[in-house]
């Protein structure tokens, strides 16, 4: 019988959410997102501790920049081991800056390039703000495509439809997390806010006939992974890629939307903030998560120091 992982890589586009290569490997996914907290972990592996050193000597004193070469070259490593693509994320301190974002981007793509890494292997993620949609767009304009994520709201998903962002990573556990604390219960299958959520905007795409991609995003559980069967993609943790792996039971295709070419007027900044601030988990979870990126930089950075 095959596993759900192999039924599940049929229909759906399966991405590892860890910088373990040994992990990468072994679970073949077809393409990859690393993140501060990922890095992090990366960093404390026995693998990268001389890649580590390398990075900072190579920066000369600038943290920033030892930030985004060791980034780079976790991202390197990784792409030795898929087929598809690495997603590499921009300091989430920016992410009011449009400008300063699009500079950091910028060198993110040089760095991969003399790594001899072409920008069609690579995406730069971005958090899912005003600013920070608007500096995507210019990086999609320019050729350099983006995973705009940190992603609760409708709002943000039409937003950074508008502006040909080429992936979207909508968080299914972080909304799962905010509605059971919120109302004091559980949720289950198809009346889990996460999957709702990633559900409405991936058939809101086809009917528009949006080219984003929809890659459902910080998974809790196998039951959300297979509600969500079908969607564009789905970035998984190793943990539940192993369990996938494991099962050998049926795994139905939930989403499965015909695409057509209706399109709504494009969603205003004002319309934007206004939805965000009407909604109170999208509002919290995107302000937490940046904190909580920002922090394991900060952690990171401070590891990068020890290490000059």
């Amino acid at each position: 019988m095959t596993s759900k992982l192999d039924q599940l890589k049929q229909f759906t586009t399966v991405v590892a959410d860890t910088g373990d290569i040994d992990a990468i490997a072994r679970l073949k996914p077809v393409d990859a997102t690393t993140n501060p907290p990922l890095l992090l972990k990366a960093a404390a592996l026995p693998r990268y501790a001389e890649l580590l050193k390398q990075a900072v000597a190579a920066s000369k004193g600038d943290v920033d920049l030892a930030s985004d070469r060791f980034g780079v070259t976790v991202g390197r490593e990784i792409l030795q081991v898929i087929p598809g693509r690495i997603s590499t994320e921009v300091d989430a301190r920016l992410s009011f800056d449009s400008q300063a974002t699009l500079s950091r981007a910028k060198r993110l793509v040089e760095l991969y390039e003399e790594a001899g890494v072409s920008r069609e292997r690579i995406l730069i993620k971005i958090a899912s703000t005003w600013e920070g949609i608007r500096a995507a767009e210019q990086l999609e304009k320019s050729g350099v495509q983006t995973n705009l994520t940190l992603l609760f709201s409708f709002a943000q998903a039409r937003a950074c439809a508008d502006a040909g962002a080429f992936l979207i990573s909508p968080f299914v556990g972080r909304i799962y997390d905010w509605y059971k604390k919120a109302e004091g219960r559980d949720y289950v299958g198809s009346e889990d806010p996460g999957v709702q959520s990633v559900t409405r905007i991936y058939d809101y795409f086809k009917a528009q006939g949006h080219k984003t991609v929809v890659m459902g995003a910080s998974f809790r559980n196998v039951g959300q992974i297979e509600q969500l069967a079908g969607c564009d993609r789905l970035t998984i943790s190793p943990e539940l890629l192993q369990q996938l792996a494991d099962d050998n039971g049926p795994l139905e295709r939930k989403l499965d939307s015909e695409v057509s070419g209706h399109s709504e007027a494009r969603i205003s900044e004002s319309q934007f903030r206004w939805d965000m601030n009407e909604d109170a988990m999208a509002t919290e979870k995107l302000a937490e998560g940046i904190r909580g990126f920002a922090r394991d930089q900060e952690k990171l950075e401070k590891l990068l120091v020890a290490n000059r």
